[in-house]
């Protein structure tokens, strides 16, 4: 069976954000294009990030998957380390504050910034 490997940024039991790769099956289609099952999604948004950009940290509202179209995203993560995504490739953000927590900057959440010499275009479907 062939399988798509969804990048999950995600909130751990410890409240602190972290990436994992998950499989997807793809169960649907024909042997020459196969397919996921249907997904529900909420809605696409289109985002252009300058060059400079740079969040603060934050959690994700509504988890959503992130296509980056143009330019490169960096995200980074309270243990010091981080992931840049280019052009063609994803992650699924779920970092969202864990139920009754109050947001602390210094454990809570991930931050973004356009990486490199052109701005940064990036496609949000809501999950």
């Amino acid at each position: 069976m062939s399988t798509f490997t969804q990048t999950l940024l995600f909130t751990d039991v410890d409240g602190r954000a972290r990436f994992r790769d998950v499989p997807i099956d793809l169960t649907e289609g024909k042997p020459e294009a196969r397919l996921s099952p249907l997904m529900p999604s909420g809605g696409l948004q289109l985002r252009e990030s300058p060059v400079g950009f740079r969040s603060s940290f934050h959690c994700t509202g509504t988890p959503q998957w992130v296509f980056i179209l143009r330019g490169q995203m960096e995200i980074g993560l309270q243990d010091g380390s981080s992931r840049v995504f280019g052009p063609g490739q994803h992650f699924f953000s779920a970092d969202t504050l864990p139920d009754g927590a109050a947001f602390d900057a210094a454990l809570h959440g991930h931050w973004s910034r356009q990486v490199g010499d052109e701005p940064l275009i990036t496609a949000f479907v809501r999950g």
